[in-house]
């Protein structure tokens, strides 16, 4: 089955995430069944051209799809298209020609420094186990950018304490270390002290649950969504937030993009670029100290 080839190549050779290939099995499924009820139920990728692929998008849309989504699912078949030629199993690529919806870009959402300074400082925490570890899981997004999985996924054996780096397997297991300080490196021993006080067995991973077992994904949204709902009128309640507000951060207070982006484990500065925007309101500061503008207003 060509899918399931496709699918291998990505896990084993590529080295592609769970995340990844779920989201890629879900795309190609889709298209599949969407083929398989037009063609009688036949799904032969030599026989797929590029009308079948816009009907395709025009359907998804139809059912309400974001163009962000739509776009992803292209993106999916593309890749499985280009494993196909490449297996000499077709001679062209149907999506060639095949353009996405527009996508208006959305900028990030993040929280502002007083406010991340309110929430950590304040005493909305408590001192038991969860109270201890909530606190620092949202200390080590907003301190070090790392995306979800990347906590998730932390073991004790990743943390080197003596020389205050956090070794962090990114997306295609890249691994790339990070940077944290004095103040981090004491809420990250506190947190061990009270788990070895509160859970009997834990295994080998940093962040977990009461029962000693690894942190779920949905335990952390739950642990994050409460913590940020507690401020006023910020749009987005999620990890990715916190993402955001560390990269914002990090470049408002002068770090060079390029080293935001390497902190981030982005492979382009593209990726990185679109925090950029949040800079602006302290451009506007400096531009405002300028003698011509005081004059203006003098």
């Amino acid at each position: 089955m060509p899918i399931n080839s496709f699918l291998d190549y990505l896990t084993y050779e590529k080295n592609y995430s769970g995340y990844t290939i779920r989201s890629y099995t879900k795309d190609l499924n889709q298209f599949k069944a969407f083929v398989e009820e037009r063609k009688e139920g036949m799904f032969v990728p030599v026989e797929i051209d590029s009308d079948i692929v816009r009907n395709w998008v025009v359907y998804l849309l139809d059912n309400r799809l974001s163009p962000v989504s739509v776009n992803r699912k292209l993106s999916s078949l593309k890749s499985f298209f280009k494993f196909l030629m490449k297996q000499g199993e077709v001679t062209t690529n149907p999506l060639r020609f095949v353009t996405g919806p527009k996508t208006r870009k959305s900028l990030p959402f993040f929280v502002k420094e007083k406010e991340m300074d309110l929430l950590l400082d304040g005493d909305s925490f408590g001192d038991d186990f969860e109270g201890v570890r909530d606190r620092l899981i949202l200390e080590l997004f907003y301190e070090t950018g790392i995306r979800r999985s990347e906590l998730i996924g932390l073991r004790d054996r990743d943390i080197d304490f003596s020389g205050m780096l956090i070794k962090v397997t990114g997306k295609r297991n890249k691994q790339r270390l990070v940077p944290f300080a004095e103040r981090l490196k004491s809420l990250m021993l506190a947190y061990i002290k009270v788990r070895k006080r509160d859970v009997p067995v834990a295994d080998e991973w940093f962040f977990v649950r009461k029962n000693g077992m690894q942190l779920s994904v949905g335990i952390l949204y739950l642990i994050v969504r409460r913590k940020l709902s507690e401020i006023p009128m910020l749009g987005k309640c999620s990890p990715h937030v916190l993402r955001h507000s560390f990269a914002t951060s990090m470049l408002n207070n002068g770090a060079e993009l390029n080293a935001v982006k390497e902190l981030l484990g982005h492979s382009s500065l593209s990726s990185t670029s679109i925090y950029t925007h949040t800079t602006f309101e302290e451009l506007k500061k400096v531009y405002h100290a300028h003698p011509r503008v005081k004059k203006e207003g003098g």
